[in-house]
């Protein structure tokens, strides 16, 4: 049996999945925290979420190339334990500077140990309906996450935040420990090959960078469109405690569907729905079409996301692409909130909308070329729910 269909492992995974992907959940409290408590502007709050993406995205790339010659078990803890350090040490900094360099070390620890997870998942017996499960999981941590600290934040101050996100990392730390699953399946590697990756591979993974770019660009500055157009603030955290009700179901969702939707026609949709989601955010001036587009906006980039992921897994089966799934996210996250804060600053929320419109353009651009170039796969490999 492959390690990871272990029910404890399974649960290691969930738990490293989660603490992985907090920029993710966080995103719109940290950048809001940074400004409304750190006194930063929107481009220096940006900045430090880049930071730490850039760091994740550099922290991917290099693991995902080595991931089938690592001890996953302790460098995965290793990697936890040294963001939960950098998180904890960022909660008694004040200046951009060293919280620059905290944020810095803490990505690029968390995306080490992100990329082993998301590579552990791709070697699993089947990718796509774990991955599901996994950002349903996701789903419930952001509830709790986005219910509880805003709270903890409001009562004890900005600092609050890093020492919620240190203790999340330290959880993951002690459960990777103990459960994580160490050692690659024999099917993997009998089947892998070193070779470098097809362009079938590289036009889904630029297309999901683009969504990842769009994705952290708008909801990064999600919570400060509300504020700053004089909605209530109790109803902007409701709106945000729905956003993570919601998503425990896109990934639950996909996992059902997996056998009757192409993977190629969810990456279409997927890409125009989160740029017309990301148009009525930036434009919006009442809170109802905010709200529901805002309460979505997330569930969308799940649900295309494990299409693309079981789409990968099977497109390279040696889990090198699956590896590199942060580095395909924060790439484009890296970006986001760095971009986003520029425009801001310059031209307003409104310039949000125009440049999602551009960059889901270049996804759509991406995703269409799946399958059409000479060496292209058949439909029934483009298809997530058939196993090969």
């Amino acid at each position: 049996m492959v390690l990871s269909e272990r029910w404890s492992a399974r649960a290691a995974l969930m738990v490293a999945h989660c603490a992985g992907m907090v920029d993710l959940v966080a995103l719109p409290i940290w950048i809001g925290t940074l400004m409304a408590h750190y006194r930063f502007d929107p481009q220096q709050a940006g900045s430090l979420a880049t930071c730490f993406l850039v760091s994740a995205v550099v922290a991917s790339a290099f693991t995902a190339r080595r991931f089938d010659r690592i001890r996953a078990r302790f460098v995965a803890a290793s990697a936890f334990g040294l963001a939960a350090l950098a998180f904890a040490a960022c909660s008694q900094m004040r200046g951009f500077g060293g919280l620059a360099v905290l944020h810095g070390i803490g990505g690029f620890a968390a995306g080490t140990a992100l990329s082993i997870t998301h590579g552990t998942v791709g070697l699993s017996a089947n990718p796509h309906r774990l991955f599901g499960i996994m950002g349903t999981g996701l789903g419930v941590f952001a509830v709790l996450f986005l219910a509880a600290t805003p709270q903890v934040i409001a009562s004890v101050g900005g600092s609050a935040l890093f020492v919620v996100i240190g203790v999340v990392m330290g959880i993951a730390c002690i459960v990777t420990a103990c459960f994580f699953p160490d050692g690659q399946p024999e099917s993997a590697t009998m089947h892998a090959r070193r070779g470098p990756l097809s362009r079938q591979v590289w036009f889904p993974i630029l297309g999901i960078c683009c969504m990842a770019l769009t994705q952290a660009m708008v909801f990064a500055f999600l919570e400060r469109m509300g504020a700053q157009r004089g909605f209530d603030p109790a109803s902007v955290n409701l709106l945000l405690i729905a956003l993570g009700l919601i998503n425990l179901a896109p990934g639950l969702l996909a996992a059902m569907l997996q056998r009757r939707l192409d993977a190629r026609k969810v990456l279409l949709a997927g890409a125009t729905l989160q740029c017309l989601l990301a148009l009525v955010l930036a434009w919006s001036s009442t809170f109802v079409p905010y709200a529901g587009a805002g309460a979505v906006f997330v569930a969308v980039m799940i649900f295309t996301h494990t299409f693309c992921f079981g789409l990968l897994a099977r497109l390279d089966p040696s889990g090198r692409a699956v590896a590199a799934t942060p580095a395909m996210l924060m790439v484009g996250s890296a970006i986001g909130p760095l971009l986003g804060g520029t425009l801001v600053k310059g031209f307003g929320y409104g310039a949000l909308g125009v440049a999602a419109l551009a960059i889901d353009l270049a996804a759509l651009a991406l995703f269409v070329r799946v399958g059409r170039t000479p060496d292209g796969f058949t439909p029934e490999v483009l298809n997530a729910g058939v196993d090969i």
